[in-house]
């Protein structure tokens, strides 16, 4: 009689708490904990070489800024609540940040929608030296308040073309501001797409349009004809992205950006095509290294209900959690009855 009346009575504490369970987890409350989050600036290079359409949508080409944008907006869904986001830009040789990080889950559709409107007509000149606007950037995260990192979009290419053994360099301590460049564009060389100030199409720059070699290269005006700066014979740096004579077609400047990654101790990541590219990117972005530990509220309804469902689970499922022994035992009794 005890055992049995054990039995029958925990499926009536079980129905019971699940009942103040699932209550609690309507009621929705949280606990807020110190959590991992990105927290950080992404830079979108609009200078006309990232019009360049290298990549495919639904078996269209699509341009490195549409690539970048459509891959961010994936990124920025799939970032958890807690991480904050801020966007900015680049041409010339400066970075202009539009936007400071805000919280992803709060702001989302401001975030969304600003990211939708960054396009090639907001270039206020037609340079595109990377390595200072990247520098550029980095001093600007530094003094902001919680330091965030920046997350630099290009596609490495440098104009007018970068002497490889007279490159910039950065003034402040590397490291200080955890970033990524993010490399956009394929290998091959293309055609860069002309653009008037409204982004009205005009066709593609042509080799004479374009400066096809650095400005160290070419000397100065001088009494001696195109005397060379006393500079060129330091070797100060790789030199296997020399400028080719071609600097009217583009390509992903990969190996000049992972040795601008590796001074400035970002990391750095190839943008692919498609959901795997999306993918990689809000991976990069859930890195440590790029991540900020901030009081972040977690709610525990998921819990508190799936609790609740496991303890229904064991009230009404088939006898195979519970009695077994006592449902063996009846059966005699009831068959002896009616006899």
């Amino acid at each position: 009689m005890k055992t049995g009346f054990a039995f029958r009575l925990a499926p009536r504490r079980a129905l019971m708490l699940a009942t103040i369970l699932l209550a609690l987890a309507a009621w929705g409350p949280t606990v807020t904990l110190p959590l991992a989050r990105f927290h950080g600036i992404i830079v979108l290079d609009v200078t006309q070489s990232m019009n360049v359409e290298d990549y495919l949508a639904d078996e269209r080409p699509q341009s490195r800024l549409d690539a970048a944008r459509v891959a961010l907006h994936e990124a920025l869904q799939a970032l958890p609540c807690g991480s904050r986001v801020g966007w900015g830009v680049f041409t010339e040789y400066r970075t202009l940040v539009l936007l400071a990080p805000l919280e992803t889950c709060a702001h989302f559709r401001e975030l969304s929608g600003t990211l939708d409107s960054i396009d090639g007509r907001m270039s206020w000149a037609g340079r595109s030296e990377i390595a200072k606007g990247l520098f550029w950037a980095l001093r600007q995260a530094d003094v902001m308040p919680a330091r965030p990192s920046i997350v630099f979009v290009t596609d490495g290419h440098e104009a007018p073309p970068i002497n490889p053994r007279h490159r910039p360099h950065y003034d402040g301590k590397p490291g200080t501001v955890a970033g990524l460049i993010l490399g956009v564009g394929g290998l091959q060389p293309m055609p860069i797409p002309k653009f008037d100030p409204e982004g009205r199409r005009l066709g593609h720059w042509r080799a004479d349009e374009v400066q096809q070699q650095d400005t160290y290269s070419q000397g100065r005006a001088t009494s001696i004809g195109r005397e060379k700066l006393v500079e060129t014979e330091e070797d100060v740096g790789p030199v296997d992205w020399a400028t080719s004579g071609n600097e009217h077609m583009s390509a992903l400047r990969e190996r000049y950006l992972q040795v601008v990654a590796e001074e400035l101790k970002l990391a750095y990541l190839r943008l692919n095509g498609g959901s795997a590219g999306a993918h990689d990117l809000s991976r990069a972005l859930g890195r440590s290294a790029l991540a900020q530990r901030v009081p972040t509220p977690v709610s525990l309804g998921y819990p508190l209900g799936a609790v609740a469902l496991a303890l229904l689970a064991f009230v009404y499922a088939p006898g195979a959690l519970r009695r077994p022994a006592l449902r063996s035992r009846a059966q005699p009794r009831t068959l002896s009855s009616r006899s």
